[in-house]
């Protein structure tokens, strides 16, 4: 009896040994293939330096030269009282939209991602391209971020801002992505320009108020988002060679809506769409 007990004490703990010696093989070849994603993490396929563009290589516009009326040098500066921003809707965050028409926006400034977030979201992939993309021509043309799915047709119209709206835009793109330096303020920047272009917004209020941007307007702004509106309205040019219509950041919320669209790039956390056709 006392034989047939160590037999199966034996045993067992060889089973053990082995269970536990295939378990570290399967997870060491899903950590080495990048399988593995943690509870509250995305694959964003996210723009890494060699997309940057290397006159904002450092995240800012010192290498642009901007004329002396567009040069801005106070930072930070303080924001606008003339029309503080509506408590609801600082308070109020959209979890996704419901139709093509609206924009959900949700601030997409930078945050250390929480465990507590299940990503539940099918994320979209780029449409691949037949030839590889010529990251140089993009750069020439003065785009900041050069992408692999560029739209040949994509062209606006100059925009001019007044006082009121550029100080607006100013403080939004601080409020929306202040964490991403120039080329987030200018990602956000070309957004509000490709909504007034394309869906007829008048104002950069009224793209606030109808495409449903959430991020503070009333905490001031930086050298780096006035610089961004200068470059992105004032100089003609866009972040990316194509249409922005929708971003949201997947750490924040879950849209089903956003992944539905046309993926076009992740810059840092936060993802940016087209839509579909129109």
């Amino acid at each position: 009896m006392d034989f047939m007990n160590f037999f199966k004490v034996r045993t067992n703990a060889i089973l053990s040994i082995i269970l536990v010696f295939l378990s570290v093989i399967i997870t060491v070849q899903a950590v080495i293939s990048g399988s593995v994603i943690r509870a509250g993490e995305v694959n964003t396929e996210a723009i890494n330096a060699a997309n940057i563009n290397p006159n904002f290589a450092n995240g800012s516009a010192k290498g642009v030269k901007l004329t002396p009326t567009q040069v801005v040098t106070a930072e930070p500066t303080e924001a606008p009282t003339k029309k503080p921003k509506d408590k609801t809707a600082e308070t109020t965050k959209p979890t996704e939209a419901t139709t093509a028409q609206v924009t959900t926006a949700a601030s997409a400034t930078r945050k250390q991602p929480s465990t507590t977030i299940a990503q539940t979201a099918q994320l979209a992939t780029a449409i691949p391209v037949d030839e590889p993309a010529d990251y140089q021509a993009q750069w020439d043309a003065g785009y900041v971020i050069a992408i692999d799915n560029p739209d040949f047709t994509y062209q606006t119209f100059h925009i001019e801002l007044s006082d009121e709206d550029r100080a607006l835009l100013e403080n939004l793109c601080y409020g929306e992505f202040g964490s991403g330096g120039f080329v987030g303020a200018a990602l956000i920047a070309q957004c509000v320009k490709d909504a007034m272009c394309f869906d007829g917004y008048t104002s950069v209020a009224e793209v606030i108020k109808q495409c449903r941007y959430d991020g503070p307007t009333n905490r001031g702004t930086t050298l780096d988002c006035q610089q961004a509106v200068t470059y992105v309205f004032d100089m003609d040019h866009e972040a990316v060679q194509h249409r922005l219509l929708y971003m949201y950041n997947p750490y924040l919320v879950v849209s089903t809506f956003h992944e539905s669209q046309n993926y076009i790039l992740t810059y840092e956390d936060v993802r940016f769409f087209d839509r579909w056709n129109y």
